[in-house]
């Protein structure tokens, strides 16, 4: 096999024991082993396409972490490397940071630092170690109360059931940063399958761990049909992945891994980031190399592209035949013939002399299945491969579906967007499953070995658990297909507290300069050069009005009424309406509303959102008419 292939069971000769007596419920759905033949079949696939291919092996190591290890690697990726070591010192940043957390993310935070904190001084290292609960009541103090007072950081979920509804109630209320009323957790009115976005998915949790412990107990028994969970409308809009500028992204993912984390431990389940040792891979070709080494490849050939033109041109050439093939997916190629099409590809196809004509539609299958496990790293990434897997533990569907939301933040941009391109492919294999016969179980239980079968983790596995690991596995996958909408959308919690970020670090910069200002001239100047200034500011727009820019559409500025129904798609519709014949006609599809500034640094609308429960969000953000290439 190539370079970096992967697989985490080290023993596939056995096959699904006969008569097994063992429970399964760990699988959540209880597949029978009936089921599972698709499973076992792509397995036996895998195995005799490695057995014809007699390159070198190299598997991919995963490294043992030292004591305190993951946790120094866990705040550096949280972006919170100035808590410890040399640099401890100067953690204003971090200060600011720290402010907008909850009371479950905190201690998440707290638990590391305290981890790594006792493994230094274990070391004898010489660094000034603040102690985090210092850091909180230091703002508790500058702040009046931050979260939910200043109670030690351990978590109290189980001692005072009105502590977690009133800490969640008053931490939500910081996070929407306006004057909204919010109801505490249990009067809101979501339903068991509307997946609320506004709470924190840990405060959720420990919440319903506080008021119904019962539920938390491991449920679904023989449910195999997926529940219809849903999003309930937000009027400020649904934030989806690729909607936010990059910088805000960056505080996107620190929120995503603290809060994730904050989830499992709540839940009892333990959340460790793997790692990797780097290996000599491939710096060019086609299958067994790196996705970023793919694409920068690529991107010599078509500018921006951000999938690999290999995994697009297979996606393309299955569909061309027709999606209505029985078996699609499931029935393999010829061994044989899918090596040596693998070999003309490696030679051909960057030349374009490849002849597409010449590959059937099971072996571009068999080609695409082959691309993502020859990736160096899985798709899934090595961080967090095991993460995805253990989403099964979870106590219930609907956290299972929270963790896979952030999970898929945590993804790098090409590993999430290869991944997007191949579930909407198999949601489309799906929707022909009258004729293919390829439901979302039997795409599920093909595809689950390609994309979580790991070389380097864990130990040779008594059938039983390689059992509950496949059909579990098979459970991911089909909730990753299902909920994929559900999962590229960014939690609005999250967004919240990225607004609360840079509205924190505006008012510092904004004191900085007050003060530079106060050396140079008197204060009563300045108090009355705002006033004028501020006046000048409301002649130019009045209230209730807000000024839309659109530099490259026919009308450039507009000034639009807000209204209680007036939406972002009422808006683009207004500017689209205006005809000339100067400037190029872009359809409605093409150009969005966004909101730049103010609490955020760029953000693309959805149609929905209702304008002036945006604006009272985000009262200082500029409104510009665009496209997202723009």
């Amino acid at each position: 096999r190539r370079s970096g292939q992967y697989t985490m069971n080290h023993d596939h000769s056995k096959k699904t024991p006969d008569g097994a007596s063992f429970d399964r419920s760990g699988s959540q759905d209880s597949l029978d082993e009936l089921s599972m033949d698709d499973y076992w079949k792509e397995l036996e696939n895998i195995h005799e396409t490695r057995g014809n291919n007699h390159e070198e092996q190299v598997a991919l190591v995963v490294k043992e972490p030292d004591e305190g290890e993951l946790e120094e690697e866990w705040l550096k990726e949280a972006g919170l490397s100035n808590l410890f070591g040399e640099s401890s010192g100067d953690s204003l940043e971090s200060m600011v940071f720290l402010s907008t957390l909850t009371r479950t993310q905190k201690a998440a935070v707290e638990k590391r630092v305290e981890t790594v904190t006792q493994t230094m001084r274990k070391k004898n290292k010489q660094h000034q170690i603040p102690d985090v609960r210092d850091i909180f009541r230091i703002q508790n103090d500058s702040k009046g109360k931050v979260c939910d007072g200043s109670e030690p950081s351990t978590v109290r979920t189980s001692e005072n059931k009105n502590e977690t509804q009133d800490g969640t109630k008053g931490n939500a209320k910081q996070l929407l940063g306006t004057g909204e009323q919010n109801s505490p957790l249990e009067d809101m009115p979501f339903s068991d399958t509307d997946i609320n976005l506004e709470i924190p998915f840990a405060e959720q949790a420990a919440n319903l761990k506080d008021n119904s412990p019962g539920k938390m107990c491991k449920g679904g028994g023989g449910d195999t049909l997926l529940p219809n969970f849903r999003l309930p409308k937000d009027k400020t809009g649904t934030t989806k992945i690729g909607d936010l500028a990059p910088q805000d992204m960056k505080k996107v993912y620190s929120l995503a891994l603290i809060e994730l984390t904050a989830l499992y431990d709540i839940l009892g389940t333990e959340f460790k980031q793997q790692k990797a040792v780097k290996i000599k891979t491939k710096d060019s070709g086609l299958f067994g190399v790196p996705l970023p080494v793919l694409l920068e490849q690529d991107q010599k050939k078509v500018p921006g592209t951000k999938i690999p033109l290999i995994f697009q041109k297979l996606i393309a050439q299955i569909e061309e035949a027709t999606l209505e093939t029985e078996g699609l997916l499931r029935i393999p190629g010829v061994a044989t013939r899918v090596k040596s099409l693998c070999q003309e590809l490696e030679a051909k196809f960057y030349e374009g002399t490849f002849n597409w004509e010449n590959v059937k539609q099971h072996d571009a299958a068999s080609l695409l299945k082959l691309f993502i496990r020859e990736l160096p790293q899985p798709l899934l990434t090595v961080e967090y491969l095991k993460a995805f897997q253990d989403v099964q533990n979870l106590p219930t569907k609907k956290q299972q579906l929270q963790a896979l939301n952030l999970l898929v933040l945590l993804l790098p941009e090409a590993n999430r967007d290869t991944l997007k391109v191949l579930l909407e492919f198999l949601q489309r294999v799906i929707d022909h499953r009258d004729k293919n016969k390829m439901t979302l179980k039997n795409v599920a239980m093909v595809m689950a070995p390609n994309l979580f079968t790991f070389h380097g983790f864990g130990s040779k596995t008594i059938e039983q658990s390689e059992f509950v690991m496949a059909a579990g596995t098979a459970n991911v996958m089909r909730f990753m297909i299902q909920y994929q909408k559900l999962l590229w959308t960014i939690p609005k919690f999250i967004v919240n507290q990225v607004r609360k970020q840079n509205a924190e670090s505006q008012k510092k910069e904004k004191k900085d300069k007050a003060m530079k200002k106060l050396l140079k001239k008197m204060a009563y100047d300045r108090e009355k050069h705002e006033k004028q200034e501020k006046t000048l500011n409301d002649a130019d727009v009045p209230q209730g009005v807000i000024r839309v820019q659109a530099p490259h559409l026919s009308k450039v500025s507009m000034a639009i009424q807000l209204t209680e129904e007036l939406k972002a798609g009422d808006v683009v519709a207004r500017f689209l309406s205006q005809k000339s014949g100067n400037v190029q006609t872009l359809k409605k599809e093409e150009v969005f509303l966004y909101e730049i500034g103010g609490n955020i640094g760029e953000r693309c609308l959805d149609d929905d959102t209702y304008m002036k429960d945006l604006y009272q969000l985000n009262p200082n953000a500029e409104w510009v008419i665009k496209s997202k290439q723009s």
